[in-house]
């Protein structure tokens, strides 16, 4: 019952920033895919915040629930790709690694607000510290507690989740935006030779994350990163709301 209930309290703080995470993402593919000359994710019903025209059975509902069954796992996840033709595009090379770009970009400018709204909401109620939201430490007052609080705890979720986001969909393997944008700034021999990879490239990073469980090397480096530049928007956020009391 314990296991339940703390699933169920893992899904009402991280499932709203993970949701958002993966639906402004790929919003922001078909918005910039749109500024560079291709309707088709309007056409398609695909340029929206509605969440229910992003959502993927699989990497939506089934992969984040199977990550908190999991012990030891984190919430991970994808929404449906939005469709885009570069072929309509003003300058396909060139504007396919905007529109790649245009989704870690929008996750990093979400981990940036999300810590802002904890910064203001840390000036709104001094008593409130990124280390008590982690631990949910009680706290005096029915705002703090009930409409404070759970809002600090999903900015410091979200921050974390659009982070990771960000840095996992730059690994320059296709078809990850990193990959696609690394086949767009190649020569033209060598991104042929990478863009012939991405049939495969999701079967590679299941194998690499498959045999880390042993080196856990990638693992490391990535809680290294994650840890690292979010400590740094943190950081940054709340000194800055502190400054502004």
């Amino acid at each position: 019952m314990n296991s339940l209930s703390q699933i169920l309290h893992t899904i009402s703080y991280m499932g709203l920033p993970l949701l958002l995470a993966m639906v402004l993402h790929e919003y922001a593919h078909g918005w910039m895919a749109e500024k560079c000359g291709d309707p088709t994710a309007k056409m398609q019903g695909r340029l929206t915040l509605n969440p229910l025209a992003h959502i993927d059975p699989l990497g939506t509902v089934i992969l984040p629930l199977m990550c908190l069954l999991l012990p030891g796992s984190f919430m991970f996840g994808w929404a449906k790709p939005v469709p885009v033709d570069p072929r309509n595009m003003y300058r396909p090379r060139r504007d396919m690694a905007f529109v790649a770009a245009a989704g870690p970009i929008m996750n990093l400018l979400l981990a940036v607000a999300s810590a802002m709204v904890l910064a203001l909401l840390v000036t709104l109620e001094p008593t409130l510290t990124v280390k008590q939201e982690a631990e949910s430490a009680a706290t005096s007052g029915l705002l703090s507690e009930m409409v404070l609080r759970p809002l600090a705890v999903m900015s410091l979720y979200s921050v974390i989740i659009n982070v990771f986001f960000a840095l996992f969909n730059l690994i320059p393997i296709p078809p990850l935006d990193g990959g696609r944008i690394l086949t767009c700034v190649l020569p033209a021999r060598p991104a042929i030779t990478l863009a012939r990879l991405e049939p495969y490239g999701m079967l590679i990073l299941v194998g690499l994350i498959v045999f880390d469980r042993e080196l856990r090397v990638i693992h490391t480096i990535s809680n290294t990163f994650v840890s690292g530049l979010s400590g740094t928007i943190l950081s940054t956020a709340l000194g800055f709301g502190g400054a502004s009391q």
